[in-house]
């Protein structure tokens, strides 16, 4: 007899939900990178474990324009990821990997003041997360708190949740921008997400 969890898991596993950081997965302080100040979103490590459980790979998606702006180094924003990835750790939940965008187009440390293709709304880094970790993106999800989120997981190919945390100010329209969910919190967005299953 097959044992359902497991193959539930392995059915799974090559479906990813990728997440937002700021004002997702922790608290939106602008441009922080203080590793004193990463502080978890509630329901953060309670909807991540209910979605790793149900097989899903966890993917971090993030537009860092502060190191373009010489407002921090890459080196400071890699302490500042070190630090989430602990605070999840400590609850049991494993990152597959983190991707973000240092680019911004009018900033003024080179080489990151480029226009590019992985700042989100644009779908890049979760293209390039896809490629490296044979992820099948008509199976995963974009999780974020605004509508640039949205794009750019629709873009992919994934289905889309936004949390309406206040965060979304703009609700500027467009083909891209709708989302399969709207949700408040974190956690009920993997209910929603465990309901595709």
């Amino acid at each position: 007899m097959i044992n359902s969890a497991w193959f539930r898991s392995f059915c799974s596993m090559n479906n990813a939900v990728f997440f937002d950081k700021d004002g997702t997965l922790i608290k939106d302080i602008p441009y922080n990178v203080d590793p004193s100040k990463v502080w978890l979103e509630p329901f953060a490590s309670q909807a991540l474990d209910r979605l790793q459980k149900s097989g899903f790979r966890l993917f971090i998606i993030s537009n860092q324009p502060g190191v373009a702006k010489g407002l921090f180094s890459v080196q400071e924003l890699e302490r500042a990821f070190e630090k989430l990835l602990s605070l999840l750790s400590r609850e049991g939940i494993k990152i597959d990997d983190y991707y973000y965008c240092p680019h911004f187009k009018n900033g003024k440390m080179a080489p990151y003041a480029v226009e590019c293709k992985c700042r989100k709304p644009m779908p890049g880094l979760i293209l390039k997360a896809a490629r490296a970790h044979n992820i099948d993106l008509k199976k995963s999800w974009m999780v974020g708190d605004i509508l640039n989120d949205v794009e750019a997981g629709n873009r992919a190919g994934c289905k889309t949740v936004l949390i309406d945390n206040g965060n979304e100010t703009e609700w500027l329209e467009g083909p891209y921008r709708i989302p399969a969910a709207i949700t408040k919190n974190l956690l009920d967005a993997s209910s929603v997400i465990g309901k595709w299953i």
